[in-house]
């Protein structure tokens, strides 16, 4: 589903190359963890597999299609969570009724299994949440969307210890078998009791 061939990256302004020459095929109904010290590329990897990036030279496909090329069919299959991020001044409602249409599969019976998982009620004004709060409520809507490719930078970061294992659970739990699921780093060495695939940088 995911083929990167050949691709280099760097930032504008910066000499040094984030990634040189980098080859990668992912396939659907796998669980990858992306590990490597910070700065070796790994958020700059799944924003450029989202299209949010384009590489300097070679290129990245999903399904034959290259993903900077921002396709609606493509980005219909394609969730990102990035490490930060916020929410608007809104109740979930409200956030679901709009961004629900731009996801042909999205499960409202997924995103109240989820929400019920992390204890957290559906009548919710966004932007009186927690971090933490806001990163169950973003990550209920993510596996509800029912994308084929879901990416997560960090997403545990700012969590407690408690808070992890409940993410850990809620994740295994709503993933089905036709998803590719990229995280960086890895929630735990097992999701679904299958070994995570590690992508070394």
């Amino acid at each position: 589903m995911i083929d990167i061939q050949n691709i280099s990256f760097r930032y504008a302004g910066s000499k040094e190359m984030v990634l040189q020459d980098f080859s990668l095929q992912l396939s659907e109904n796998n669980i990858y963890g992306l590990l490597g010290k910070n700065g070796t590329g790994k958020s700059t990897l799944l924003y450029l597999i989202s299209g949010l990036l384009r590489p300097c030279s070679g290129k990245v496909s999903i399904d034959g299609v290259e993903s900077f090329k921002r396709v609606p069919s493509t980005l219909e299959e394609i969730f990102i969570v990035p490490e930060e991020f916020d929410l608007p001044a809104m109740t979930l409602d409200k956030y679901v009724r709009i961004n629900e249409p731009f996801y042909p599969r999205f499960n409202r019976e997924v995103l109240e299994k989820c929400l019920a998982d992390f204890e957290l009620p559906h009548s919710l004004k966004l932007d009186a949440l927690s971090m933490g709060q806001k990163k169950k409520v973003f990550m209920s809507f993510a596996l509800a969307a029912g994308t084929r490719l879901l990416l997560m930078d960090e997403p545990t970061n700012g969590l407690d210890i408690p808070s992890k294992m409940q993410f850990r659970k809620v994740v295994a739990g709503n993933m089905s078998d036709d998803r590719i699921l990229i995280i960086s780093p890895p929630l735990a060495q097992r999701l679904r009791g299958r070994h995570l695939p590690a992508l070394r940088f």
